[in-house]
């Protein structure tokens, strides 16, 4: 079954942003082991809602819309993505993420590198056999 993986990106090479410093995503279409480049997505920010109106009282993003910098706007963007991979990802969104079965992959290489590995782990996955080698 076709998926899709969110890749924080700047030069489509190397996956070199945060989920956070992300000016948009790549977005790669996945059919079975082979894996396309589908389409960038980019998301607006959304208005800063005012701290009074944050359930913890925080003003470091705790994930409820206050004052996180936009990020639930870029979950929003991802939400048909099986996974997202970026450089690094605060807790906070990852929990985001959780929740809506979105995957995260928090690494440091190339594009191709990460998609092939990701794939293949998938695939293993969906057919139900061992991880172990």
């Amino acid at each position: 079954m076709p998926y899709k993986i969110a890749v924080a990106t700047s030069d489509g090479v190397n996956i070199d942003r945060t989920f956070g410093s992300a000016e948009y995503f790549t977005i790669y279409e996945v059919n079975e082991k082979n894996f396309t480049f589908a389409e960038k997505r980019t998301f607006q920010e959304l208005q800063e809602i005012s701290l009074e109106n944050c359930e913890n009282g925080c003003n470091s993003g705790c994930g409820n819309g206050c004052g996180n910098g936009g990020h639930s706007g870029k979950v929003e963007v991802i939400a048909d993505c099986r996974c997202v991979v970026c450089l690094k990802i605060g807790f906070p969104i990852r929990k985001q993420l959780e929740k809506l079965a979105i995957s995260v992959f928090d690494v440091n290489c190339s594009v191709d590198e990460a998609l092939q590995k990701i794939t293949a782990y998938y695939q293993r996955i969906d057919n139900h056999e061992s991880l172990r080698k």
